[in-house]
């Protein structure tokens, strides 16, 4: 097993961005809890009849958002494909640390390989669309003029992800096995590639890949995605 300098570099980058992003998160979250509160109730009217009312209205406003497609339906029903389809390829992604084999045990390992394919690939083809539908809103009244050079960052940093995954989807020529074995030397900080993936052109859209991912995650804590961790606190508050 061996690997290029520059994909060294990434890797070695992988445990900078955990580094970072869960000293950022601790952060954002002291912040929040040293924050003073507010003396007044600030639950939205109707307010839920019991606690099991209140724990569904918590759970809908927070993965379903019904108040965005009032907004703007459109965005809600990107947002929502976007979100499943993140979803399932982050599912998926479990296979480079164990594979599943209860699955494999039930439909055969062959089938397990194609369902991940065609599963795989449907659901990077429907975020590379709702990425890019989100990137060029960005172009159009009246998201143009609230728009900030974080958001571009954000989602450019995105495509790319998931670009470069698509890619090796489609055009790579390496299997699962050979990813979980680099996945697997980083987990046990030894970052190398195997033999196959050494050999093949398939590592430096892998390399990029992780760079792009390790530059999220290290951006993330910082950013206004962030509040996808205050999303369920703020939409608790709303329920009482």
């Amino acid at each position: 097993m061996n690997m290029d300098p520059f994909s060294l570099i990434v890797a070695i980058l992988v445990y900078v961005a955990v580094i970072v992003f869960f000293a950022g998160m601790i952060y954002k979250i002291v912040i929040w809890v040293k924050t003073p509160k507010l003396q007044v109730h600030l639950g939205m009217f109707p307010k839920p009849k019991n606690g099991f009312v209140r724990f569904f209205k918590l759970l809908k406003d927070s993965f379903i958002f019904p108040q965005a497609i009032e907004v703007d339906r459109w965005m809600w029903i990107f947002a929502i494909l976007f979100h499943l389809a993140l979803l399932v390829v982050l599912i998926g992604h479990f296979r480079l640390v164990r594979e599943f084999t209860f699955v494999s045990n039930v439909i055969g390992q062959e089938k397990l390989s194609l369902l991940g394919a065609v599963g795989g690939g449907t659901m990077g083809i429907i975020l590379i669309f709702a990425l890019i539908y989100y990137l060029f809103r960005r172009f159009a009244s009246p998201y143009k003029d609230i728009s900030v050079p974080e958001d571009f960052i954000l989602l450019i940093l995105l495509v790319a992800i998931i670009g470069l995954g698509d890619h090796m989807r489609f055009l790579g020529d390496i299997h699962t096995e050979e990813y979980r074995a680099y996945f697997q030397s980083i987990l046990h900080l030894k970052p190398a590639f195997p033999e196959t993936l050494a050999a093949s052109q398939t590592r430096w859209v892998l390399s990029w890949h992780v760079l792009s991912v390790d530059l999220f995650i290290i951006y993330f804590p910082f950013s206004k995605l962030v509040h996808v961790i205050g999303t369920f606190f703020a939409n608790l508050v709303r329920s009482e």
